[in-house]
């Protein structure tokens, strides 16, 4: 069979989603699969027997990246496409797990058309992109790539102090594969676009260019816990109130510096949380993320300052942690230029575009060229049991890959 013929039937696809789905399953029709939890070893397992049913050869590298191969005609640096099946607390059943089922299904194909390739193809499965129990997020390629030390992430901890290395090794997924070991030739990610625009505009494909920059901060508050009938306002140092000013103050530096600069209050805790003390603690997170990093470094700065105008103004002691610092990515124009290519060929509506969220491409673009593709999200949702795709658009974007993967592999 001609290689640009060859065609991924919905079956395949369809049914290694409903397995991953019963994995990890929550009663509001999700998937809570955190990084190395039990589920998610149930779900490794899983991609590992499917990869051997594939006679794929497997290798686990040691921060628990798993790495389905199948040989090239040549020993040369191959073409490597996936993504991560660990979740939120509450997510759906296509973050991450789409773009695996991709790589493994376009390896099937190849298989059953007996089409040998020049360059070898591998699909990955990345340890702990989420960053839901372990940080950072988009660990395992981080790591991969170079950009955090192995020991570091392997001490990350989570909120019951448990070392993610620990955790590995306790699931049986710390692998004697060096990271960055294998550098691939160009990587690929399939991905559902978790945003509006493409559903909004009726197109069937993002071909994403750029990702946009992200930085996340822990901010520790350190008041004064005291009566609330009898302390009076100007006496106060609330650190409940400060929360609330540096979720405001974001809300609205955001919208100031426009640009497509975003601004997120994810979690807050206040202490000692009672109705009728004033909180003498409060710990929240801020997610700001733009496309231009001197846009996302003038943001830090607003906060950095407004966080010191709070200590003087309000008399607490404000300390901050950087949890994640990712500057924006340019993805590989050549690569774009054959997504498109081939999405003409297809007749497929599409449309370049930047990606809001972060993914593993945007790791491994510091080691090999890497572009990603993207189809519509449902209303735009994502991180959430009513995350979904029309299933057309799912075949139609695993095919594109496919397509895209071929012309790279022979090149």
């Amino acid at each position: 069979m001609a290689p640009q013929r060859l065609q991924i039937p919905p079956q395949g696809i369809f049914s290694k989603l409903e397995k991953l789905s019963t994995i990890g399953a929550t009663p509001e029709g999700g998937v809570r699969r955190l990084a190395l939890s039990d589920e998610d070893k149930l779900a490794r397992d899983q991609i590992v027997s499917w990869m051997l049913d594939l006679n794929l050869q497997v290798r686990i590298d040691q921060i628990g990246n798993i790495f389905g191969i199948r040989a090239g005609m040549e020993n040369i640096a191959p073409i490597m496409t996936g993504s991560h099946i660990d979740t939120v607390i509450n997510g759906g059943n296509l973050d991450g797990n789409l773009g695996v089922i991709a790589g493994l299904e376009i390896a099937n194909a190849l298989n059953s058309a007996s089409i040998k390739t020049r360059r070898p193809f591998i699909t990955g499965v990345f340890t702990n992109e989420e960053g839901a129990r372990f940080h950072p997020d988009m660990m395992g390629s981080l790591v991969y790539a170079g950009g955090l030390k192995l020991n570091e992430a392997l001490e990350s901890r989570d909120k019951k102090d448990i070392a993610l290395g620990k955790e590995l090794q306790r699931i049986g997924y710390d692998g004697d594969l060096e990271c960055g070991a294998i550098i691939p030739h160009a990587f690929l990610e399939l991905h559902i676009e978790q945003g509006p625009i493409l559903e909004q505009e009726n197109i069937t494909i993002g071909v994403v260019e750029n990702l946009q920059g992200i930085s996340w901060t822990e901010i520790e508050i350190n008041g004064q816990a005291n009566h609330a009938g009898t302390t009076p306002m100007n006496l106060r140092k609330d650190a409940g109130y400060c929360a609330a000013a540096v979720t405001t103050f974001v809300h609205n530096m955001a919208l100031e510096i426009g640009n497509g600069q975003v601004a997120t209050v994810g979690t807050t805790e206040l202490k000692p949380a009672v109705i009728n003390v004033v909180p003498g603690f409060a710990k929240l997170t801020v997610d700001l993320r733009n496309p231009d990093n001197e846009h996302l470094i003038k943001a830090e700065k607003k906060l950095d300052l407004f966080l010191k105008s709070l200590e003087d103004t309000q008399g607490v002691t404000i300390t901050t942690q950087r949890l994640a610092r990712f500057n924006p990515v340019i993805f590989d124009t050549a690569i774009v230029d054959t997504i498109e290519e081939k999405a003409d060929m297809m007749k497929l509506p599409h449309r370049k575009m930047t990606s809001g969220a972060g993914h593993d491409a945007q790791m491994m673009a510091r080691i090999c060229p890497s572009a990603m593709i993207f189809i519509p999200s449902v209303k735009g949702v994502s991180h959430n049991p009513a995350e979904a795709t029309h299933p057309e658009d799912i075949v139609a974007g695993v095919n594109l890959l496919l397509q895209t993967t071929l012309k790279l592999l022979q090149n």
